[in-house]
């Protein structure tokens, strides 16, 4: 341990893997706390002679050999620590102070301590004694992949082979035409996904848990994985309760095609350029966002996903086994795909990139959308949470946006964000066709047609002329 490194640390104080002990003349029981803890997760360094503020006091000179001799002889006890574990502690100065550095490197097994498992949240030492905790630490610590599971008696009739032709469309448009999915019969075809496979522990053939995730029927994806949803909300005025709301409980395939449809119909798709191609900021970034939170979950994890659109931020939320308990950015982020047979999956039908991609996107978009750079949280619960500030433009020179400023103030219709921007767009060309107007506000076809048809119920928007060579009149902005 360097004396600038030492500076450092004492400067950020405790964290998830940085803990500071007072000590005086021995150790204290809650220091093996924090090495089981630290065994237990991603590792880290204990300093005795620390305050919790950071201040050195140091401990005893005359006493460190004898407390680095116990602290060994503690960790080595069968009868105290299980397993037992080898660390070396470092007796060093520090602005003629002797302090104890101990580093703990993380485990692969799940250690306990006087029989209690302790687990490291943010700066604190934690027990654990749900079931539910130490299996999923487990999981963590072993690296195995839940998706991997077979069910032997998981049956043709109890997936949506109906699917097939679409995704085998989707393969091949993702590779110029060309994919060795297009001309495979089913079952060959689901052996090359991974999705039918043997379990090498029990020699049994079958469907795997990715097989029910990416194309099983609802009934059975819930009877494998019962705690398994998706929550989208949006709470930009309703704060206490929520605006809208849709509960997704499907295949990973359509739960992305819903939750796609979600995120288009709530949010904002500011004009941007990129080279000489219009690309929609919000389609990019919900693209992203979402892929990582069906892709890689933690699929036997009780705890619901979450895609959460507010005022000034929107979030996803999902079970993670986490690897570093840090904030992610560009400079840090090493791939780890947590499921990579649906990974792979995904990228074959083109809903995901090569592994990294999408952490490289969320910066590079969501600066541009925001003005602002999101956050990556790897922890039990992996967060993206991307800041969101309609009146920000990010094209010098071109109009800002002011479509969520927009109001129709001759109508009492309480219009959505896409629907004003088509209010807005036919004012100033109302000789446009639907697609036209689809590719100026960054929307499907789909979707422009269903919220057009809305507004024409409405009275907002009249169809004057034929098809071909009519206008749209209506209410106008003022």
């Amino acid at each position: 341990m360097n004396i600038n490194k030492m500076k450092t640390i004492l400067a950020v104080g405790e964290t998830i893997a940085v803990e500071f002990k007072r000590c005086g003349g021995k150790i204290e029981a809650d220091t093996y706390e924090t090495v089981c803890s630290f065994l237990n997760r991603f590792g880290g360094d204990v300093f005795l002679g620390i305050e919790d503020n950071g201040e050195v006091i140091g401990v005893p000179p005359k006493s460190a050999p004898d407390m680095v001799k116990n602290f060994i002889s503690v960790i080595s006890n069968p009868d105290v620590f299980v397993p037992t574990v080898y660390l070396s502690p470092e007796i060093m100065e520090y602005k003629n102070k002797t302090i104890i550095h101990i580093h703990i490197p993380p485990s692969s097994e799940v250690h306990t301590y006087k029989r209690i498992v302790y687990d490291r949240a943010n700066d604190a030492d934690v027990k654990i004694t749900a079931t539910s905790q130490i299996a999923a630490m487990y999981i963590r610590k072993q690296n195995i992949y839940t998706e991997r599971k077979v069910y032997p008696y998981v049956r043709d009739s109890d997936l949506r082979l109906d699917m097939l032709p679409r995704i085998r469309n989707m393969a091949a448009n993702r590779h110029n035409g060309i994919h060795p999915w297009t001309d495979m019969p089913n079952t060959e075809l689901l052996q090359s996904a991974g999705l039918y496979c043997e379990d090498k522990a029990t020699g049994e053939w079958g469907y795997n848990l990715a097989a029910v995730m990416l194309l099983g029927r609802d009934d059975v994806i819930l009877n494998v994985s019962p705690t398994y949803r998706t929550d989208a909300i949006v709470r930009r005025v309703n704060t206490d309760r929520y605006d809208d709301r849709l509960i997704v409980q499907t295949n990973l395939i359509e739960s992305y095609e819903r939750l796609m449809g979600f995120a288009e119909k709530h949010l904002m798709d500011k004009f941007y350029l990129e080279g000489d191609a219009r690309i929609s900021l919000s389609g990019a970034i919900s693209r992203e966002m979402l892929v990582n939170t069906l892709m890689h979950r933690e699929i036997t994890a009780p705890y619901y996903a979450k895609f959460v659109i507010e005022k000034d931020r929107m979030y996803t939320e999902n079970a993670n086994r986490a690897v570093s308990g840090e904030a992610i950015t560009p400079d840090n982020f090493e791939p780890n795909p947590k499921n990579p047979i649906i990974a792979a999956f995904f990228r074959n039908i083109g809903l995901a990139d090569e592994l990294g991609s999408g952490v490289r996107n969320l910066y590079k978009y969501g600066r541009r959308y925001s003005g602002q750079d999101p956050q990556l949280i790897d922890g039990d619960v992996f967060r993206i949470i991307m800041p969101l500030d309609d009146s920000y433009s990010f094209n010098a020179g071109t109009k800002k946006s002011q479509r969520a400023d927009t109001k129709c103030k001759n109508c009492t219709l309480n219009c959505t964000l896409s629907e004003k921007a088509i209010i807005e767009y036919v004012n100033e060309n109302p000789t446009a066709t639907q697609s036209a107007i689809a590719a100026a506000i960054g929307k499907s076809l789909r979707s422009v047609k269903a919220d057009m048809t809305h507004l024409q119920q409405n009275g907002i928007l009249i169809r004057e002329g034929s098809r071909r060579d009519g206008r749209w009149t209506g209410k106008q902005e003022n």
